[in-house]
Parts: C-alpha cells; sequence; structure tokens
C-alpha cells in the first residue's frame, strides 16, 4: 500500500511541531500587544516559508518544507481539514435570530456593505482587469465576480471581538454590525459558492453550472430549514446519551465532515458545506456555551495556526508585494464597504458619528478575506501578487478598524489590572504582618523606573488607608493612591503566607496585596482598576489559589484559567 515512508513521516511531524509551535507563540505576542492572534500565526509562516527561511537557507528550508514526494499532498489535506473546521467554528457564531431581530437596520447596512464594494470591484475588474491584477488568459466574468466578492466580504469573528474590546457588543450599533456582517457573510459564501462551481463547470457547460447552482442554493435551502430543526431535536438526545462534552463534539465534527462532503461532491469547495453546517448547529438553543466555547479552543488553538501559517509557505511575500495593487485593492474594499455601510446605517436613524463607526467596524476583512483569496489562489484563479494584496488588506484592515472605531466614537478600552501587572512588581513573599511596612515594601517595587520617590507614594497610600480601609472580601486589600507627576499607573502585587491586618470588613486577615499608583489628573483609571480587581478576585476560591503561587507565571496561569472558566460557563 503507497503511503508516506518512515522520512516523510518523520518530516510531517516534525514540521507540524515547528509550525504549529511557531504560530501558537508568535500569535500569544500579538494578543500581547492587542493585536489578533492570526497576525502573530501568519508571520510564522512567512518566517519559515519562501520569504524569509527559504531565502536564507534555501537547502535547510526544503529538508523541513519538502516540495515533492507525499508530503505536500499529506500537509495539504491538513491544511484542508483545518480550514473546514475553522469555518465550521465560524458559521456557529452566525445568530439568523439577530438579523431578524434588528430588521430593517441590517438589511440596510447590510446590503449597502455589499453593494457597494462589489459594484466598485466588479466595474473596476470588467473594464480594467490588469489594474485589478487580473493575469493574462484568466477568465473576465469569472475574476471580475471574485474581485467584485472579495471586496465585499467581512470577517464575523474580527468584528465581534473589536466590538466586545470597546464595550460595544450590547449596544443598538453593536447589535447592527453583527446582524449585518451576518448577512453580508451569508451573501458573500454564497456567491462564492457559485463561482467555484463557475470554475468547476468546464465540463459539461452551462447546463453543468445550472446544476451545481441549483444543488448548491437546495443545500444551503434544505440545512437551514430542515437541518436546523433536526440537529434542534438531534442534540437533546446526545447530550442525555453520550458524555459530555465527547458526544456533542463528535456530533459536530461528525456533521460537519458530512456537510463538507455533500459540497465538494455537489462541485463546491468542502469548507462551504462546514460553514453551513456550523450555522445551522450554532442556532440550536440545545448548544451549550461551555461546549461551544471547548469546540471553538480546540480548533482555534490548533487547527486554525495550522492553517494560518501554512499560507506563509506557499508564497514569497517580499517578491510579491506590489504597492501600487494594495492600494488600489485597499482603497476599492474600504470605500466601497465604509460608505455603504455607513449610508446604510443614516438611513436607518443613526447619527452621523455612529453611522462612520459602523462603517469602519464593518471594513474589517480578517481571516474570511485570507481564505476567500487562498480557495482562489488554489484554483487557479487568481496569482501570488493578488493574493499577496488580499492578505495585507485583510490584516491592515483588521489591526486598524477597532483604534478608528474607538477614536470615531471616543471611548475608551475596558482597563485591566493585567495589564499593568509585572514579574518585575510581584513580591511571593511579604516578610511582614504589619500593613505600613507591607505598603512601604510594595512602593519601591511599584516606583521602580518611575520618577516619583517611594517614600512619598508609600506615605500616600498610607494616608488613604487611614482615612478608609482599602480591604476588600475573602482577603484581598487594594491600597491606592493619587500622585503628582505619575506619567501612568503603576502597581506592585504582594502575597502575604501569614497574613496582613488591612482592618477587614470580614475580619480575615489579607493575603492578596495590589498596591496601585495612578496619576493625579486620571481618576477614572483608578476607578476601572478598582472595579476590575474587585469583579476578578468575587470567588474566594480564586484568592486562596492565587495565594499560593510560587511566582508571577503561576499568578497569572491561575487568573487567566480562571476567568476563561468563568466566561465559558456564562
Amino acid at each position: 500500500m503507497n503511503g508516506l515512508s518512515h522520512h516523510e513521516m518523520t518530516v510531517l511531524f516534525f514540521a507540524l511541531a515547528v509550525l504549529l509551535g511557531t504560530a501558537r507563540l508568535l500569535g500569544e505576542l500579538a494578543t500581547r500587544f492587542r493585536q489578533p492572534a492570526i497576525l502573530g500565526e501568519i508571520l510564522a509562516g512567512i518566517l519559515l516559508g519562501p520569504t524569509v527561511f527559504g531565502a536564507i537557507a534555501p537547502e535547510w528550508s526544503r529538508l523541513l518544507f519538502p516540495t515533492d514526494g507525499n508530503f505536500p499532498v499529506a500537509l495539504h489535506g491538513l491544511v484542508t481539514v483545518s480550514i473546514s473546521l475553522f469555518l465550521l467554528v465560524a458559521g456557529m457564531e452566525v445568530d439568523l435570530s439577530t438579523v431578524f431581530r434588528q430588521g430593517k437596520a441590517a438589511f440596510h447596512v447590510g446590503l449597502l456593505g455589499m453593494a457597494f464594494p462589489f459594484s466598485a470591484g466588479l466595474a473596476l475588474a470588467w473594464f480594467f482587469p490588469r489594474l485589478a491584477g487580473a493575469e493574462a488568459g484568466s477568465d473576465p466574468l469569472i475574476f471580475a465576480l471574485f474581485f467584485a466578492t472579495a471586496m465585499a466580504i467581512s470577517a464575523l469573528p474580527v468584528i465581534v471581538k473589536i466590538l466586545i474590546d470597546l464595550n460595544l457588543f450590547r449596544t443598538d450599533p453593536g447589535m447592527v454590525v453583527v446582524a449585518s456582517a451576518i448577512l453580508l457573510d451569508l451573501l458573500g459564501w454564497n456567491i462564492f459558492a457559485i463561482i467555484l462551481g463557475m470554475l468547476g463547470g468546464g465540463g459539461g457547460g452551462i447546463s453543468h453550472l445550472g446544476r451545481t447552482i441549483g444543488l448548491t442554493l437546495l443545500f444551503v435551502a434544505t440545512m437551514l430549514t430542515i437541518g436546523r430543526w433536526l440537529i434542534d431535536r438531534i442534540l437533546p438526545w446526545i447530550q442525555a446519551h453520550t458524555r459530555w462534552p465527547g458526544g456533542v463534539l463528535g456530533f459536530a465534527l461528525t456533521g460537519g465532515f458530512l456537510c463538507a462532503a455533500v459540497t465538494e461532491l455537489i462541485g463546491i469547495h468542502a469548507i462551504f458545506g462546514a460553514f453551513i453546517f456550523g450555522v445551522a448547529l450554532g442556532d440550536s438553543g440545545h448548544l451549550r456555551a461551555h461546549t461551544r466555547t471547548i469546540l471553538e479552543q480546540f480548533i482555534s488553538f490548533i487547527f486554525a495556526p495550522i492553517f494560518f501559517a501554512s499560507i506563509g509557505l506557499q508564497v514569497n511575500f517580499v517578491a510579491n508585494f506590489d504597492i501600487g495593487l494594495i492600494l488600489v485593492v485597499l482603497l476599492i474594499g474600504s470605500a466601497g464597504m465604509i460608505s455603504g455601510c455607513t449610508l446604510g446605517a443614516r438611513m436607518s436613524g443613526f447619527k452621523a458619528r455612529e453611522a462612520l463607526a459602523i462603517g469602519f467596524a464593518m471594513n474589517a476583512r480578517g481571516a474570511m478575506e485570507i481564505i476567500l483569496g487562498l480557495l482562489a489562489l488554489q484554483a487557479g484563479l487568481i496569482r501570488e501578487r493578488l493574493f499577496v494584496a488580499l492578505v495585507t488588506m485583510a490584516l491592515f484592515t483588521s489591526l486598524t478598524s477597532g483604534s478608528i472605531v474607538q477614536a470615531i466614537l471616543r471611548r475608551k478600552r475596558p482597563v485591566q489590572f493585567q495589564d499593568y501587572a509585572t514579574g518585575k512588581k510581584f513580591n511571593v513573599d511579604l516578610g511582614t504582618s504589619d500593613p505600613k511596612t507591607a505598603i512601604r515594601e510594595l512602593a519601591r517595587l511599584a516606583c521602580a523606573g518611575t520618577e516619583v520617590d517611594p517614600e512619598v507614594a508609600a506615605e500616600a497610600v498610607w494616608r488613604r488607608e487611614r482615612a478608609m480601609s482599602t480591604s476588600l472580601d475573602h482577603g484581598v486589600a487594594v491600597p491606592h493612591a493619587r500622585i503628582d507627576g505619575l506619567k501612568s499607573p503603576q502597581m506592585a502585587i504582594g502575597i502575604s503566607p501569614t497574613g496582613v491586618d488591612f482592618d477587614s470588613m470580614d475580619g480575615r486577615p489579607t493575603h492578596l496585596i495590589f498596591l496601585m499608583l495612578t496619576p493625579r489628573d486620571d481618576q477614572r483609571i483608578q476607578l476601572d482598576l478598582l472595579a476590575d480587581i474587585g469583579r476578578t478576585f468575587r470567588d474566594p476560591v480564586l484568592v486562596e489559589r492565587c495565594s499560593q503561587s510560587r511566582n508571577f507565571t503561576e499568578f497569572l496561569a491561575l487568573i487567566r484559567s480562571h476567568l476563561g472558566e468563568r466566561h465559558a460557563s456564562e
């Protein structure tokens, strides 16, 4: 039986380890700078691919990522599975009821947000195909339809993250943006499915194309009606008679793979079937939030990084970087999307500032743009030059949309104490039970690297503490003061194994002490930080565990895992 040789199997597993490890590392680094993880994951592929590693050490690059034999086939198969699972999760985020609840506002924003960039892209690609990046010999109609769709697609996961970061998710503009993005994604992926059918329709001409389009529309209609109903009836039975969460996860992957096979059989790419199944599955009220989170994290932290990192292995981003084409793509796509969505929002009654913010929020492209471009590249519809331009637009709009929306609405991102906590200002063993001594010791840590005198800071904190105790429940205290001349908040964290008497209301000794210094002229950030610490440590179990931390890494890991569990249960 033909298969991977011993050497090819070794290379495959080693390559996957390097690819996944680098992608996760750079993805986490990106999130530390409040950027999408996808940025780091794609950068990992660029570093490991022909752009950097292949140019510096071509022989080692061919050894790690061979371009002949069975390795490319095996990697392509794994990447296809990864992208299909990612689209399954993306589909689960599509809440059809949200579209209907927002009514005409969602349809105005979504339809105009699709129509403006689609029309502009179609006109440019049809009348000036070379300017749009078309290569000689490409089918004019198919290329124009693809380019128009690429200009009009959005990225629901990125949009949702931007709204959550800015505390806009539950607001009226936020709900309209989500509903409009859902509608736009459904329209865009259906159009692209038809384009893929046109690409595969050479054998049977118009009749074959008509059959493919008809079967695709029948599949979508069936899955979003009968399929949704069946899934909603099956899920309770699975949860009652199988082990949780394995039973539901197995059902989700089975259904996703089955629908992927159906659309591949029809003549449309497998990812479209996985996406539509995800829409039908995510719409069920019986799918528990915790199960949804487990599935999303399993795929987003394992399969998605492999896919996004693999993009950099296929294209030399330096050799194919065409600044002129990139500017054209950015101008047509962004101007069309922003103007269309802004006009739709104004027609729905939103004020000018809110309408413009909706337009820029909808302009975030993210993963969906990249997936669209990669499939077109693999199908031979576009070349590397246009693909690099689409990836650049996706990354640029994902990185800038949140900041622009924030500036338009003049909103600040939620403040978290973790943003100001560092290992250098963390004391795992405060050797005192006296609150004044503990404050003086932590003030020295907090003032390190600043121009503030630690003794002056300690005295200010102690005066505030004598006026009113800063002790919270369950053994937590937050002594604080506003300091003249301080440019940014400074925080020192101390753990007292024996406990410090901060005169708590529940009478318990304090084991976790957060000493906080904030600028005199910024009272809001002090209140936000106090509120965040109070929310985070309202669980006595977390306080007890953190009080036993042996270092800052362990302390931070306990907090993040606890918050992750809390969000999943909610």
